[in-house]
């Protein structure tokens, strides 16, 4: 099965195969474990997203929360941002959410909140697993605990989000087109639109636990496309299966990437005086482009490893407001404490309402330099330093794109593949770089 947590993008957030319900039932009690042993009091919120087994899962954690002796706060389907507030809001322990993210319907898993509403760490993940796995959390407590149903979950999130902007109706006139995955958003986005007097054409908000992220979402953009085009909207947005990740389209059709929204909202919250210490956090992943466009508006960048985790730990750390993955995932620390899509989605429409430009014009702040991401599947995974002939390529390579290209080297984490990424100006060079790089990782360790 594999872990039981990760990142979100790789595979060991969802298994593929049937969750079974055991796992769940000791999830539930290794979180009233995981609670008492932070001195927390030992209520656990849970949501979940639209999948067909995402209610079996819940019911299974809810069993394991009250047979623990802790108390079990039911938010039902709600976006994963969703579970972090609540979590906070509602004064829980700690939050879990059953999701598979942006994964087909068959696929699921889950991801833990702090009562701060942050993700854990990977070591607190990790003790959680152990407990799970080794039976160490299946000790019942004397006494039950109990559930308790929060029937206006949806309703508070998105009250809460729609106080993240600093105005609270958008101009007359204002339409969008937003792609809700057929998952967890499906209720509140096009509540949070219609609060804020957005003209929002809904697609894909008819969840039937089967059908969530399929043919369309934040993986899926061609539908989205064609009716942004059709209905002459301003911009189109599209939510992953669980609403903490955003892709935008503009008012052409053409897919933005997480680059260059975090490129518009850096610019926007600069001008309003509100991006902290004029710095923004993003990933290796992050284009170079990227790195160029905020050097040109005089903003600081600052560079993690791949996960939204690692971008939060570092936005904290380092004190920015602003950080995110290209994938789409993008966090407003001074709004909330993960991703979350609708929240992303309002501060790029506000970003191109206060510009007066249209969202294409605002894109072309950012330029993605040419990229090419080969998987070359390897037998080992040595220290890519310690192989001369892939040190001495990857030199070569990078003393040859000089400083407007660049070269990324690393092992997946969860797959036996090296991923080979090269950036630069052209084209041409670009793609004859990449699979000098990957030939040599391929007669090295392949």
């Amino acid at each position: 099965m594999g872990k039981l947590f990760g990142t979100d993008g790789i595979r060991g957030l969802a298994f593929r195969e049937p969750v079974t319900e055991e796992t769940g039932f000791n999830l539930g009690r290794a979180m009233v474990r995981f609670c008492l042993g932070r001195q927390e009091k030992p209520s656990i919120a849970l949501g979940r997203d639209t999948r067909g087994s995402g209610e079996r899962l819940e019911n299974a954690i809810v069993s394991g929360i009250v047979n623990g002796g802790g108390t079990a706060l039911r938010l039902g389907v709600v976006p994963t941002p969703a579970v972090a507030f609540l979590t906070r809001e509602l004064g829980a322990g700690a939050g879990v959410v059953v999701s598979a993210s942006h994964n087909p319907s068959e696929y699921n898993g889950f991801k833990v909140f702090s009562h701060e509403g942050f993700k854990l760490s990977e070591d607190e993940e990790a003790r959680i697993e152990e407990w799970i796995l080794s039976g160490l959390a299946s000790r019942s407590a004397a006494e039950r605990g109990r559930e308790k149903i929060i029937s206006d979950a949806t309703e508070r999130y998105a009250a809460f989000v729609t106080r993240t902007l600093p105005d609270t109706r958008a101009p007359a006139g204002l339409k969008v087109v937003a792609d809700c995955a057929n998952g967890a958003t499906f209720r509140a986005a096009p509540l949070v639109f219609e609060t804020l007097g957005i003209k929002a054409e809904v697609l894909f908000a008819d969840p039937d636990g089967e059908n969530i992220n399929l043919d369309c979402g934040s993986e899926h953009t061609a539908a989205l496309r064609r009716k942004v085009v059709e209905s002459g909207a301003a911009a189109g947005v599209a939510f992953d299966g669980d609403g903490d990740r955003l892709i935008a389209v503009d008012e052409k059709g053409t897919v933005l990437t997480g680059d260059q929204i975090l490129t518009i909202c850096a610019k926007m919250l600069k001008e309003r005086g509100a991006l902290r210490n004029h710095r923004v956090v993003s990933t290796v992943m992050s284009n170079i482009g990227f790195r160029f466009a905020l050097r040109s508006l005089g903003i600081d960048h600052i560079e993690t490893n791949v996960g939204d985790r690692h971008v939060v730990e570092a936005m904290r750390s380092r004190d920015a407001c602003l950080g995110g993955e290209d994938s789409g995932h993008i966090v407003f620390l001074d709004h909330h404490t993960t991703g979350d899509g609708l929240i992303s989605a309002l501060q790029l429409l506000w970003a191109v309402i206060l510009s007066g430009r249209r969202l294409s014009e605002m894109a072309g702040l950012m330029t993605p330099f040419p990229q090419v991401l080969i998987n070359v599947p390897v037998k080992t995974k040595p220290d890519i330093n310690r192989v001369p002939e892939l040190a001495a390529v990857i030199s070569r390579v990078t003393e040859r794109l000089g400083e407007k290209g660049r070269v990324l080297v690393r092992y997946s984490g969860t797959e036996p593949v090296c991923r080979v990424m090269v950036e630069g100006e052209e084209r041409p060079l670009v793609e004859s770089s990449a699979r000098e790089i990957s030939e040599t990782v391929r007669k090295a360790i392949g």
